[in-house]
């Protein structure tokens, strides 16, 4: 077990440089698979996640050079399996990514259910609904997934009953293998979905509507080898942002997509973060008098997850501490994950005053001093709230399972020493 720890009270300074986008990363290792030779990634950032799905790509049979620096050569020629261990697909929830690349490849795949953070039920019902509808046929068991595949012969038009964002990539990347043309309506709009569309594309596929709720693609047969770069991280950007904010600090933060940080911001300024682009993809945290805007028309404020555009799920943990440190009360929900919010009772303990309303919402009144304390990480974007709490707080806390927080975030502790934070990993051989 790893820790962090962490004498809190010093406001972060100077520049941080965003890794590469993890949502991005881990699809398009997936994806990789189904090429006629050797791709290249670039970009691509160094967490725990991407060394778990590249023990994965091994354990195929895929050659795989340079993991755990920017740029990750994957040769697929020596894949010949189609059947991932069940130990290795409870390693990473992206894991399920690799259903539609293997039944491509070899008509067949075996993979036990994925893995990743306990923040709530994993349902996986749209990926079967939808590639069921491309001609893939599903046996479940109480721990592995089997499927079969005969493609078919005429146009698909696909509905998806939600829209997630990994089953519109599981359905892209098994569409653009096939020489018909389907339509996927109800699609992911985020911009890692974007970017696998764009990365399939350069392959060969031909795919129009990508960032819309409609996507067409007609595939091919054969998917060429291509270079392609992982997109900035605009988590990683949102959570820097807020943690120079709740410290009081002032950074810049580049590369970052403005695009990418409408809804962040939004939200962000509305808990009176201050901030300007001196550059265009260069955002600056100013040093902010926190306040939640007054109540309006007799409301409360409500700060909510939805689909992009709106505010991404992963990045409501560290909101959530925003809003303890900012003058008002507001009411946080996200729809998607029932046990997101059950970290909170930890940031109560640090001293904020929250109270969980049931498992999707939440009331927050700040400001509230938080102080040091020995607590764990319970999954990646609560343990960095977790940890940002700690670098806010008086006094010193101790963070276990620092691994965790590795899964989704590039070396923390150097790049929180970076901003003049007081912060060391350390490792416990119990």
């Amino acid at each position: 077990m790893a820790q962090f720890l962490v004498t809190g009270g010093t406001p972060l300074s100077g520049h941080i440089t965003i890794s590469g986008n993890k949502n991005d990363i881990l699809k398009l290792l997936a994806a990789s698979i189904l090429a006629e030779g050797s791709v290249t990634l670039t970009n691509v950032p160094d967490i725990r996640d991407v060394a778990a799905m590249v023990e994965i790509l091994e354990s195929l049979g895929a050659r795989v050079k340079g993991l755990h620096s920017p740029t990750i050569i994957i040769d697929p020629a020596g894949i010949k399996s189609w059947e991932i261990n069940p130990a290795l697909s409870r390693k990473v929830r992206s894991s399920i990514m690799f259903l539609s690349p293997l039944m491509a490849k070899f008509g067949k795949v075996n993979l036990g259910f994925p893995g990743g953070d306990v923040i709530g039920k994993r349902a996986i019902s749209t990926h079967l609904d939808a590639l069921s509808s491309l001609g893939a046929k599903f046996t479940l068991t109480t721990d592995t997934i089997t499927g079969k595949f005969s493609p078919p012969k005429s146009p698909v038009s696909i509905f998806l009953d939600e829209a997630s964002v990994t089953a519109t990539e599981n359905t892209l990347i098994l569409a653009s293998t096939l020489p018909i043309t389907t339509t996927i309506e109800d699609a992911a709009c985020e911009p890692h979905v974007t970017n696998l569309g764009q990365f399939l594309s350069r392959m060969g596929a031909h795919i129009s509507g990508l960032g819309s709720g409609i996507i067409t693609v007609t595939g091919a047969p054969h998917l060429k080898a291509v270079t392609h770069a992982v997109t900035p991280d605009y988590i990683d950007a949102g959570t820097y942002a807020i943690a120079a904010a709740v410290t009081h600090g002032q950074i810049s933060i580049s590369p970052v997509n403005p695009t990418d940080m409408r809804m962040i911001l939004l939200y962000l300024s509305r808990l009176g973060v201050k901030y300007s682009w001196p550059q265009k993809d260069t955002l600056q945290i100013l040093p902010s008098d926190l306040s939640i805007d007054p109540e309006k028309l007799g409301l409360r404020q409500k700060f909510q997850t939805r689909p992009w555009p709106g505010f991404p799920t992963d990045l409501l943990s560290p909101l959530i501490l925003l809003a303890t440190q900012a003058k008002g009360t507001v009411l946080m929900h996200d729809w998607m994950y029932e046990t997101r919010m059950f970290f909170t009772d930890k940031l109560v303990a640090m001293g904020a005053n929250i109270t969980l309303c049931d498992p999707h919402r939440c009331l927050v009144t700040g400001p509230t001093p938080l102080v040091g304390r020995h607590l764990a990480s319970p999954d990646i974007r609560a343990g960095m709230s977790i940890l940002i709490a700690a670098l806010a707080a008086r006094g010193e806390s101790v963070i276990d399972h620092a691994e965790i927080i590795e899964r989704g975030y590039e070396n923390p502790a150097a790049r929180f020493q970076s901003l003049g934070a007081q912060i060391r990993r350390v490792d416990r051989h119990e």
